[in-house]
């Protein structure tokens, strides 16, 4: 949402009950893209006069998906694993309004480098963030200096959304 404020203004956020597909024959960039429609689809759909964004998230390593942990041990695996390496941060957006029969569809890629992590490093960032919600088991607007090294990429599309490309996008519409 603060993201969007720098583009847009008056704009409401309708929390999608869509599941989430996850299928190892397709790629990153077309599970956030399919993702992404499903969220926008099931919004579009109670708003259908309305321009609708729908956003999905996913890191990876390699062809590994990173979900969200489902516990803390958990996410301390997943950040012991990424600790010291390069991944991928994808997020695929759809914008659709359905009266208009009008929509676009797109993926951001970003690649982030963990520092190498220590357990005590992992703990301590354990302890100041919930990584339960967040795939990868971080966020790195919430003190990603102390396991992120450097973003080759849009910085915001690893937060959630690429405001870049979703600012030329918008201007299109």
């Amino acid at each position: 949402m603060e993201l969007l404020k720098q583009l847009v203004s008056g704009f409401a956020v309708v929390p999608s009950r869509a599941s989430e597909l996850h299928h190892e024959d397709l790629t990153a960039g077309e599970i956030s893209q399919i993702n992404a429609c499903r969220k926008a689809r099931q919004v579009a759909k109670q708003h259908p006069d309305s321009l609708v964004l729908g956003a999905d998230t996913l890191v990876c390593l390699g062809t590994r998906i990173f979900g969200k942990p489902s516990s803390r041990r958990q996410a301390a695996e997943m950040l012991r694993e990424l600790g010291g390496r390069t991944h991928t941060v994808v997020t695929g957006v759809c914008l659709l309004h359905l009266r208009r029969h009008r929509q676009r569809v797109f993926a951001e890629t970003s690649f982030v480098t963990f520092h190498p992590l220590t357990d005590q490093q992992v703990s301590a960032y354990l302890g100041r963030v919930n990584p339960l919600d967040k795939a990868g088991a971080y966020a790195i607007q919430e003190s990603g200096e102390l396991i992120v090294e450097i973003v080759t990429g849009s910085f915001s599309n690893v937060v959630g959304l690429p405001l870049a490309r979703l600012r030329e996008e918008l201007s299109m519409w």
